[in-house]
């Protein structure tokens, strides 16, 4: 009894004389390297806007309009590519808007895709022709396919591609006239067989 009392005299002594005498501040630095890249699949458009100008549609009730998607530039420079698994660029248009509200449909434009490098093997093909609601066709309204790697481990063994896409706007000879515009969204994918 008497050695635990004295334990416990101590122990209230001890925390009775702990008081702060002073404070020091020490900082902390660390320069943290930048890590070597590793690389990334990734894609690129050589402009922002494209302008399309009349041309002889061929068809007395239809009118055309012609010009060329900017080059789309995918580019994949990964150390290690996953294994079984593919690239591909889509593209699709919203409607056009016009003066005074008028509209034209995404259907009223297509396109020809063309890969533009054919350094390559095949290992990238381009998508195909898809013609207008005037040509019986869809028009750009889905999401269309531009260009496709069916193996991204061996497209990257290239590293770098481009397409574009030869636009055609077709309308009846009865458009409202103005100016007209209309946005082509483009997605690069990667899935996986």
């Amino acid at each position: 009894a008497g050695a635990a009392g004295g334990a416990l005299l101590i122990g209230g002594a001890g925390a009775a004389i702990a008081a702060e005498v002073g404070t020091e501040d020490v900082d902390v630095n660390v320069n943290i390297a930048a890590l070597p890249p590793v690389g990334a699949l990734t894609m690129s458009v050589a402009a922002d806007a494209t302008t399309l100008s009349e041309v002889p549609s061929g068809d007395a009730d239809i009118r055309q309009f012609n010009g060329t998607l900017p080059t789309v530039t995918v580019t994949d420079d990964r150390e290690e590519v996953p294994e079984s698994v593919f690239w591909y660029v889509n593209g699709q248009s919203s409607a056009f808007t016009g003066p005074n509200g008028a509209t034209l449909p995404a259907g009223h434009l297509g396109w020809a895709p063309a890969l533009l490098n054919t350094d390559g093997n095949g290992e990238v093909a381009e998508g195909p022709e898809v013609g207008t609601v005037l040509d019986d066709d869809e028009g750009l309204v889905g999401e269309e396919l531009l260009a496709l790697a069916l193996d991204s481990g061996e497209a990257a063994t290239v590293g770098t591609w481009q397409a574009n896409a030869g636009l055609f706007l077709k309308t009846p000879v009865t458009v409202a006239p103005g100016a007209y515009s209309g946005t082509i969204t483009l997605t690069l994918w990667e899935d996986a067989y």
